[in-house]
């Protein structure tokens, strides 16, 4: 059995739908103890936020994602006596996950400087959407929201395009990530000195560190902008053939190659001739409707095997379905169980993997409250409930 590195931590989870709870997800995933501590009533907000539309025993398929392997607490913050329960749990606990607009753990008392008075060794991670100060730190701390204020969906999409966000909950995804590893470091530092920290990150500052590269770029030569090119171009800032073609039955990725080979390859002399670099910038659009005119004149698979074998960095494009039927998707094991009133139900695993064993387990979310009995009891002499 694969000796967990988070073994023994005890977080308290005040944090809600996301950033907050994936972060003390990925502390669970590596063997802490998380205790979410909900509201009466509803709880999570993310408990009702059904992605797609789905409600798995009354809790978002989502809910589940996020919250499996924790514990639950109902409380109400702003009753006094549940608030002195909460204290003493804060006592005995290791780390405080908190991911509320700045100014209302403050306001209850449960702010890192509160808290610190209280146990005075105490790991505490937060995040918000815009941090603590300047013009947007009040403004709704929403992924989509954070990406707008932070210019991604300016640099995805094509030229004729309206701003295309990204897809997925980038900003909260990446900022739990940052979050977790703050924890963390923090734990190490608290184990080598007996000195706690305020570990605080945002989803602003995540999507930034995500453009390290462009603003980099940017802020040492103001002559650059954001230009989005053709329909093909994956990426404004990087010449062909870096892009996404259409094959004859699907569609190719091809990153970055030299633009001879890929010519020779595709059998296009004009594109093979190609062979100053200046011009794949230049000539890129020009480029890019070479290359997919002859893609789609064969299947994707008979092209990647042209590409594959002379090892061209290429890839398939593959829809959800196919990714989840692929043999690729199988071998990686990315999923696993968790069961929660006789259903089964198949989530992802933790994607890290501790001394080659995969971190998996089949702990469900918990119920709303489903362990209020732990209020008011010493964490540390109270059995885990299973």
């Amino acid at each position: 059995m694969i000796d967990l590195p988070l073994a023994g931590i005890i977080v308290l989870d005040f944090s809600q739908f996301l950033a907050g709870p994936v972060a003390a997800l990925r502390l669970a995933d590596l063997g802490a103890r998380v205790i979410k501590i909900e509201r009466p009533g509803s709880g999570d907000a993310g408990r009702q936020l059904a992605f797609a539309g789905q409600l798995v025993q009354g809790d978002s398929v989502s809910f589940h994602a996020m919250n499996r392997n924790k514990e639950s607490l109902v409380a109400d913050l702003k009753d006094p006596g549940d608030l002195a329960e909460v204290r003493s749990l804060v006592a005995a606990a290791d780390v405080v996950v908190s991911n509320f607009r700045p100014g209302v753990m403050e306001r209850l008392g449960l702010d890192y400087e509160s808290v610190r008075r209280i146990n005075p060794g105490i790991v505490y991670g937060s995040v918000s959407g815009y941090g603590d100060s300047g013009p947007f730190k009040d403004r709704p701390g929403q992924d989509l929201l954070a990406q707008s204020i932070a210019g991604l969906p300016w640099l995805n999409g094509s030229r004729d395009d309206p701003p295309v966000p990204v897809g997925l909950a980038v900003a909260d995804h990446l900022a739990s990530c940052h979050l977790a590893q703050g924890i963390t470091a923090l734990l190490v530092r608290r184990f080598r000195t007996g000195r706690g920290g305020h570990a605080q990150t945002s989803l602003m500052e995540a999507l930034l560190d995500l453009q390290f590269e462009l603003l980099t770029t940017r802020l040492n030569d103001p002559s650059i902008t954001v230009r989005r090119k053709g329909i093909r171009s994956a990426h404004a800032f990087l010449p062909a053939p870096y892009g996404i073609y259409p094959a004859g039955d699907g569609y190719l990725a091809i990153a970055m190659n030299p633009v001879p080979v890929i010519g020779r390859l595709l059998e296009l002399p004009e594109v093979a001739a190609m062979t100053d670099p200046q011009s794949w910038w230049d000539r890129q659009e020009e480029i890019e409707d070479l290359l997919s005119e002859r893609l789609r004149t064969r299947t994707r698979e008979e092209w990647l095997a042209v590409l594959d074998a002379e090892d061209v960095w290429c890839a398939p494009v593959l829809t959800l379905d196919e990714l989840v039927g692929h043999d690729g998707f199988r071998a990686i094991a990315m999923t696993q169980q968790v069961r929660r009133d006789g259903l089964d139900l198949t989530t992802t695993r933790s994607p890290i993997r501790i001394d080659g064993e995969r971190l998996t387990n089949p702990r469900p979310a918990p119920r709303l409250g489903e362990h209020d009995a732990i209020a008011g009891q010493s964490l540390r002499s109270v059995e885990e409930t299973a």
